[in-house]
Formats: C-alpha cells, sequence, structure tokens
C-alpha cells in the first residue's frame, strides 16, 4: 500500500537524482521508498549540516535541482546554518524532513516552520490526500525562486495508506525575465550606445550570467566593443576570450588588473550583485566610470550604478548586442599586457616564522592540480589564496559554501556534492584548520565518496586566521583566536585517505606524483600545509582597512 512517504519520494525522485542525508525515525519510510520504488540514489553522511551542503555543492556543479533529508528535531536543526547558506546563495533545493505529529507536539518537539522561516525558506507540509501535489509545489517554488524549501512529513502520517500514486505535471516555471516597455527599452539603448562611445569600455559578469547562459552573447559584446573583461569570484570563466580577461574582480583580483578597471570609462555588470568584496568596499571603480548593471533583482544593488536594466542577463545581452551591429571596436584591449596584469605575487617560499608562505604554496599547487577539476571552498582568510592561484574553466568548476553567509565548517561535505555532479573529474577542497575540525564529521564521506579523485588541501597555520587579522591587529585578547597544532595528515589516514604534512615545496611533489596516476588507482589525498598566519591575503588588507 503507498504511504504519505511513498508518495512524497517519488514524486520527488521524478526531478532530482541524488538525495543526500542521515537516516533517523522521522524519514526512515521516506528513505526505505526512495530506495524501493525509485531510480534516486541516496548518499549518507555524517552530519544533518552536511547533508544539505553536499545538495548544495551538487547543485552548483551541475545546476540541477537538489535534494537532501534529515530527521525532525535536533536532525533538522542541525541543518539551519547550511540552510541559511543555501538561501542566501539562490539554491534551489528541497529538504524533506520529519516534523511534529498532526495531532500537536511531543515535549521534544520544536517549532521548525518559524525555525526555517526565519532563515528564508517557506515549508510545505505533506497530508494524506495531497501529498504528491505538496511535493511537486515545493520543487516548483524551489525552482521559480531559487531557493531552498523545506518538505515536512509528520510524524504520525507518514505511513498513512494514501492510495495509488498521482501522476504530476512537470514543473511550471516562469519565462526569463524580459525588459518591457519603453523605459526599459530606452535604459538598454543606453546601455548599448555608452558602449559603443566607450573609449576604454570593460564588462563584469557574475553567477547570474552564467546560470542564463549569456555567455556567448556577452564575449560577442565585448568583440564589438574592444571591451576588457572581468568576473566576479563565482563567475569565473564566463567569457569565452580569456586572453581579454582580467580574472576576479575585487580583493581576490590582481593589483595590476584591478588598476585596469579603474580606468574603465564604461563599465556593464550583468548578473552581480555587486556586493563589497566585489566593489573593494566602494574603491574598484573610478569616479568617473559610468556604470551600468543589468540584473534580475528590483533594482540596482550598489549605489554606486548609474543606468540599470532589469532583466535575464542573457535576454539583455543579445539585445544589447543586436544593438552594437557596426560599432567600431575600441582598440582599448590590444593595447595592454592582460597576462602581466594578472600575474600574483609568488610568495617567499617561507615566511619569517620558518613556516611556509601560502602564495608560494598555492601557486606550486597550481601547477601540479589536474586540468580536469572542481575546486570546492570553505570559509575564512583563505579563501584567497584559491581564488588567486587556481585558475578554473567555468563558473560551475569554482564552489563556495559558506561565503553567503559568511559561515566556515562546510568544506568537507561539499567534495561529495562535486564528485558526484562531475564523476569525471578531480575535486579540489580548500579549507582551513578551523573550518577543517568543525566540518571533521564529514571527512569520512568525503574519503569514501570522492576516492581517488578527492584532495583536500588544509591551510594549517594555528588559527582562525580572519579574526588574527582583524581583531588581533586591533589589540582583542588573541587566545580565543588561536588553534594548538592538530595532525591533519593523522586525521586523514585514519579516515582511510592519505595524509601527507607539508612543510616545505619540495613536499609538494608527492601531489605531482598522485595527479600522474589514474584516479581508479590512487586513494583520497590530503595535504596539510603548515603555512605561516603571518602572510595576509590581499583581499582581508582591503577588510582591514574598511573596518580601521
Amino acid at each position: 500500500m503507498p504511504s504519505v512517504s511513498a508518495h512524497t519520494a517519488v514524486t520527488l525522485a521524478a526531478h532530482v537524482d541524488h538525495v543526500f542525508g542521515v537516516m533517523g525515525n522521522g524519514n526512515a519510510y521516506f528513505l526505505d521508498a526512495l530506495a524501493r520504488q525509485t531510480s534516486a540514489t541516496f548518499t549518507a553522511v555524517r552530519h544533518e549540516a552536511g547533508a544539505v551542503v553536499a545538495a548544495d555543492a551538487f547543485h552548483r556543479a551541475s545546476g540541477r535541482l537538489a535534494a537532501a533529508t534529515t530527521t525532525y528535531g535536533a536532525g533538522f536543526t542541525n541543518t539551519l546554518t547550511a540552510l541559511a547558506e543555501a538561501v542566501q546563495a539562490h539554491v534551489p533545493l528541497v529538504l524533506v524532513v520529519g516534523d511534529e505529529p498532526t495531532s500537536g507536539p511531543r515535549p521534544w518537539d520544536v517549532d521548525q516552520i518559524a525555525m526555517a522561516s526565519a532563515v528564508g525558506a517557506r515549508t510545505y507540509t505533506v497530508g494524506r490526500a495531497d501529498a504528491a501535489a505538496t511535493t511537486l509545489i515545493a520543487v516548483e517554488h524551489a525552482l521559480t525562486y531559487r531557493v531552498p524549501t523545506v518538505l515536512a512529513i509528520p510524524y504520525d502520517v507518514a505511513t498513512v495508506d494514501a492510495g495509488p500514486v498521482p501522476e504530476t505535471s512537470a514543473p511550471r516555471l516562469p519565462a526569463p525575465l524580459a525588459p518591457r516597455g519603453p523605459f526599459a527599452e530606452a535604459s538598454v539603448r543606453d546601455v548599448a550606445a555608452a558602449l559603443a562611445s566607450a573609449r576604454r569600455p570593460l564588462l563584469m559578469a557574475g553567477r547570474g550570467a552564467w546560470l542564463s547562459g549569456a555567455g556567448a552573447a556577452l564575449g560577442a559584446i565585448a568583440d564589438a566593443t574592444g571591451a576588457l573583461t572581468v568576473t566576479t569570484a563565482l563567475g569565473r570563466g564566463v567569457f569565452p576570450r580569456p586572453e581579454f580577461d582580467l580574472g576576479v574582480a575585487g580583493g581576490f583580483g590582481a593589483e595590476r588588473a584591478m588598476d585596469l578597471v579603474r580606468q574603465a570609462d564604461v563599465a556593464v555588470v550583468v548578473g552581480a550583485s555587486l556586493n563589497q568584496f566585489t566593489m573593494r568596499f566602494g574603491e574598484l571603480f573610478a569616479p568617473g566610470t559610468r556604470v551600468f548593471q543589468v540584473d534580475v533583482a528590483p533594482a540596482a544593488t550598489h549605489p554606486h550604478v548609474g543606468g540599470f536594466v532589469r532583466g535575464d542577463a542573457a535576454t539583455v545581452a543579445a539585445a544589447v548586442l543586436e544593438k552594437l551591429d557596426g560599432t567600431t571596436p575600441s582598440g582599448w584591449r590590444e593595447q595592454v599586457d592582460v597576462t602581466a596584469a594578472r600575474q600574483y605575487e609568488p610568495g617567499d617560499g617561507t615566511a619569517p616564522d620558518g613556516r611556509l608562505d601560502p602564495r608560494s604554496a598555492a601557486a606550486r599547487i597550481a601547477e601540479l592540480l589536474p586540468a580536469d577539476r572542481v575546486v570546492v571552498s570553505d570559509g575564512g582568510h583563505f579563501l584567497g589564496w584559491a581564488n588567486m592561484y587556481w585558475p578554473v574553466a567555468s563558473p560551475d568548476r569554482m564552489i563556495m559554501v559558506g561565503t553567503a553567509f559568511q559561515a566556515i565548517g562546510l568544506g568537507f561535505a561539499s567534495v561529495l556534492g562535486a564528485a558526484l555532479a562531475r564523476p569525471g573529474s578531480t575535486v579540489v577542497l580548500t579549507t582551513g584548520d578551523g573550518g577543517g575540525l568543525m566540518a571533521l564529521a564529514d571527512l569520512e564521506s568525503a574519503v569514501r565518496v570522492a576516492g581517488g579523485r578527492g584532495l583536500a588541501v588544509v591551510w594549517n597555520d594555528g588559527a582562525y586566521g580572519a579574526e588574527i587579522h582583524v581583531y588581533g591587529r586591533k589589540g582583542l585578547a588573541r587566545d580565543p583566536m588561536l588553534i594548538p597544532g592538530v595532525d591533519f595528515a593523522g586525521l586523514a589516514s585514519a579516515a582511510g585517505a592519505c595524509g601527507i604534512p607539508v612543510r616545505s615545496l619540495d613536499d609538494l611533489d608527492r601531489l605531482g606524483a598522485w595527479a600522474a596516476r589514474p584516479a581508479d588507482e590512487r586513494p583520497f589525498l590530503l595535504l596539510d600545509l603548515h603555512v605561516s598566519p603571518s602572510v595576509v591575503a590581499p583581499y582581508f588588507e582591503e577588510i582591514g582597512r574598511a573596518n580601521s
């Protein structure tokens, strides 16, 4: 007899192929139905936060709807930080959870709907007569608004007979937002006219441009106008001509590249929110730059924007391109040495305290990494090193789970989602010692799922680097900012991986040997980098100046 849990599982499985989670008594019947009655794959994690994190990373690497599941109560509350991150990052995800009985809460129940709402996620609760329809509504909501939804199964209806599982229609999703009306059309003309007359035009693209498929049209606009290009950290690889791309804007950018950005007289920003880090706390563009923004947000998202077009990135880019027919390229991009401008500081090999210079380590690792790679990043001071020194081919190959919500400790579980989304690629995790310890429960999960396609780089500096470089400089007590020495290489070995302590650049030769072996013949590798806490990432210098 098909139960409410079966209706939920079968309907959801028509739209997802992977579900990540931890089994408990609130979702046991859902997982049983998922395994017995659908073709979806269930991947177990060791901490409930890891279930949402893995699903989040799976979406970012594949573009497909993500799904996770936990039990009620503590199982659900353990997901809240990861759920808040997915909300902030606009990740379409369905989290299936157990919930209190319809008869009312038990002594151990909490108001899960209120908790989900507090972090920005809507809850849909299934019932005996509407489980399949409610599941479809949750899927539609997640895809339409690009946010997580919580799908709750009350404890006392999970096993209730609901009759045959009904056929459900495909989700109805809105068409791409197009600029309409005379004001919007005039704004598109203004963008095209400004680019056509610019002497030093610049295009910037973010993750929104990638999601809409605007890359080709933006590349054609850059060719037509002779524009240099630059991206946000989450938009790397959007533009098809890397020889004219200045890399990442903001604190992750090379200094000479950012100097060129400030020389632009017209800048058109597409599918990027222009947060404080991308904008270098207001210093990215020069005061005389005319800045236009194209986004689906209701209004411009930064005060330096002078012209705004609301619409889908690809739709607006195509309209602008049409109006540039016959435009003469500015010639600016042929006059500058983009390769030289993108160079970063190579570091000194070893810092004065005798530990590795993280810049030198990052540069050497970049030389040894497999070309076919996905980089997944935890949050923390070390963020700068991977973003600066490890190029990726496209935005779905740089996955930063935690940065939207300013969280750390979500790294190891990200490996699972990326590995299953990109089964032919090497997944490279970059994490710190603080976040690495928070996420340690899912080190085993990463090793088990990624195997020889998994590599973790732990920037082990014995400190919470972000706090050291901001509050330590202000004279606050340093002891709470420090972490006793941790043998991450030993922890990795205990979890079935190959852990290598790295105290010199020569120790990284082991990475080269590992990368040269076939993936199915090598173990998961963890590099325990003993780096100096005294070397500050440039983007953190910007944060320090902004906070001073």
